[in-house]
């Protein structure tokens, strides 16, 4: 790049979207779980779950149509029918393995989660194929939610059917926007015409709960495009709706893209305006009928509809993570599979579990990790820490929390976050972080 140039580019500020991880979604830091402590991993789940300790399943759909210039995620655009048929038996025998580990304890899922990638991708045959199996080590016929992540224009009719026959209670519609031009822009696979076909197979069908997501601040976004998303959103009347803020993890098109270009910035919205513009959606929803209940989430109904794979994750439940680069949460050790699908399959076909990175932690570790996710949902009650913990939590955070005093507020049982503090949440959670975790990359 000439000199001219580099002296032509705008310096970045931190209200500028940057390349980077923003998203907060658990503790320690990604970075800290290592190959050298896959032990621990096993240790865990040689052990007998902690009494009323309820067990998840996630299993991961690594495969999609088209990947997302702001994807970040472990996926596959070119794997055959053959190769996905490979991939699902792995994720068969990986459950079967598990099925016979001490940490299951007889245990039966309250909760089934089906991410991505996109498990819609997955034919109904497959989808019925895979789900059968995974069932006879594992039932969940005692689960109280099986979410279940959807690209609209993966769906027709008969998969919805099959999807609803083996028990999805909420369906999520990776809808993001409803313009062509700034699905175009962003490598979306589907299109706007797909998204009313596909809500409206859905709402036949009968699923008790449907979710629409949205992103805020995508490639080509503009204000009033956001608000017309945001009232085709309440024209379809979902149970819930969840909502993101665009950020640029550094293993994406976005990012490669600005690296080759030199530029500091990304292409999207800045941070106050993507805050406005999920906070003004949020002033829209609650016109329309909806409760706020998170960071990231409107619900029409908050006493009917939950979301149990967030709240039993962020109050310490155990989840098995089958598939490619799954993370998982056994008897307070964290530990991710194996992160390509060839040693995946490889080591599963050997007959071990496809552990590659773990990190056990400690009681001041998961005290933490329960409090900084809990605080996403608004509140954290100071009974519920006392209890589990023996801390009380206005004194053992009492630096962060007169910190960010605009943003946080205590009552008798309560840390408050404001809508402001919702927001940016994210941001203020590091200040929560033990001092040596501040600086570490959450991925």
């Amino acid at each position: 790049m000439s000199e001219q140039a580099e002296r032509s580019l705008p310096v970045a500020t931190e209200d500028d979207t940057k390349a980077g991880n923003y998203f907060v979604s658990n503790y320690p830091p990604y970075s800290l779980w290592t190959p050298q402590r896959v032990t621990e991993a096993r240790d865990a789940l040689g052990t007998l779950p902690g009494a009323g300790n309820p067990l998840g399943l996630y299993v991961h759909i690594p495969f999609c149509r088209k990947r997302c210039h702001f994807c970040y995620f472990r996926v596959y655009t070119d794997k055959n029918s053959s190769q996905i048929r490979g991939y699902m038996d792995a994720v068969i025998a990986e459950m079967a393995m598990y099925a016979q580990q001490s940490c299951i304890g007889g245990r039966k899922p309250k909760f089934v989660y089906f991410g991505g990638g996109t498990p819609s991708y997955l034919s109904d045959k497959q989808l019925t194929y895979l789900t059968d199996e995974l069932k006879k080590h594992l039932p969940w016929d005692e689960a109280e939610e099986v979410a279940f992540e959807c690209e609209p224009g993966t769906l027709n009719e008969k998969k919805l059917n099959a999807i609803r026959d083996f028990g999805v209670t909420r369906l999520s519609l990776g809808i993001e926007n409803f313009d062509d031009h700034v699905l175009e822009l962003n490598n979306r696979a589907h299109l706007s015409p797909e998204i009313h076909r596909a809500y409206d197979y859905a709402r036949k069908i009968g699923f008790p709960q449907i979710n629409i997501d949205l992103i805020a601040g995508m490639l080509g976004e503009t204000e009033d495009n956001w608000f017309s998303c945001v009232e085709k959103t309440i024209d379809l009347d979902p149970e819930c709706v969840t909502i993101y803020q665009m950020e640029i993890p550094y293993n994406t098109t976005i990012y490669q893209q600005m690296k080759d270009a030199g530029k500091d910035i990304a292409p999207v919205a800045d941070w106050p305006t993507k805050r406005r513009w999920v906070s003004e959606a949020f002033d829209r929803l609650e016109q329309a009928g909806y409760t706020v209940t998170s960071a990231y989430t409107a619900v029409k109904n908050p006493d009917a509809i939950k979301f149990i794979y967030r709240d039993a994750l962020w109050t310490g439940a155990d989840m098995i993570g089958l598939g490619v680069a799954s993370f998982s949460h056994v008897n307070g050790t964290h530990y991710q599979n194996e992160h390509h699908i060839e040693p995946y399959a490889s080591r599963i076909a050997g007959g071990e579990l496809p552990i590659y990175r773990a990190l056990a932690i400690n009681d001041e570790e998961k005290l933490i990790r329960e409090l900084i996710l809990q605080m996403k949902l608004g509140r954290a009650r100071r009974s519920y820490f006392q209890d589990k913990f023996d801390v009380d939590i206005f004194d053992r955070f009492a630096e962060p929390l007169a910190q960010h005093g605009d943003y946080f507020t205590l009552d008798d049982d309560e840390v408050r976050v404001s809508r402001d503090g919702l927001l940016q949440v994210d941001r203020l959670l590091h200040d929560f972080f033990l001092p040596e975790h501040r600086t570490e990359r959450i991925v």
